[in-house]
């Protein structure tokens, strides 16, 4: 069943069942797919393959995230946002949002329940692996794991707090990606400032040419 209205939010928690059978939401944890033994020894190996880097990344997202978990929902995207069994779905979160009076204590506490799950079979995924098994320190790691977690919010339908440093992560990404050293940027900027402030002219000096053009009015003043 697809919910496409905004009202449906409400009703489907009421409403548990249908025409027999019980709703269950595709984006919440604990969605049970058919599987057969093969795909439950490949999903435990998996999660044993990718213990440290789900670590890693629980460590980088801290509380912005309960748990990281590999998945077995995924197909072509590198990770998805899931939100807890009774914690807000998307939908919900950007209605309570755009309440005036709306309870902040609730709202801290059930927008927080978000559960980060990631394709072990993406090659996004594998390569971020293999990179945190060469150095989980590496500088670019933490970008690459924000980014990865903030994009997902944004494909599950969720809103950034802060969609500057977003954009920010995006464009070091973009520099990264044209063999920009960041090294030189900040060069670069520091003698444009260079540049700019060369030009003008020393504070005495100002100051001198102000007391000038002072005492030049003074005595117009007494000559009429």
């Amino acid at each position: 069943i697809y919910i496409t209205e905004t009202s449906d939010e409400y009703c489907v928690q009421q409403l548990k069942e249908f025409d027999g059978k019980k709703l269950v939401s595709v984006t919440k944890e604990g969605l049970e797919l058919p599987e057969d033994e093969d795909d439950k020894k490949k999903q435990e190996q998996d999660k044993e393959k990718y213990e440290t880097l789900c670590k890693v990344m629980k460590d980088i997202l801290d509380k912005k995230v309960e748990k990281v978990l590999v998945s077995n929902r995924l197909v072509s995207s590198p990770c998805c946002i899931v939100t807890s069994q009774y914690g807000w779905s998307a939908t919900m979160e950007r209605i309570m949002k755009a309440q005036a009076l709306r309870d902040t204590s609730t709202m801290g506490y059930m927008a927080a329940k978000k559960h980060l799950e990631i394709n072990p079979d993406h090659s996004i995924i594998k390569t971020l692996k293999a990179k945190v098994d060469q150095d989980k320190n590496d500088k670019s790691v933490k970008d690459l794991v924000t980014l990865l977690y903030e994009t997902s919010l944004l494909a599950s339908g969720f809103t950034l707090e802060l969609p500057q440093q977003h954009a920010d992560r995006i464009f070091r990404m973009i520099k990264l990606g044209l063999g920009i050293d960041e090294e030189d940027v900040h060069e670069d900027i520091q003698t444009a400032s260079g540049d700019s402030t060369s030009n003008m002219p020393p504070l005495d000096t100002a100051g001198e040419n102000s007391a000038s053009v002072s005492a030049e009015a003074s005595r117009m003043e007494e000559v009429d």
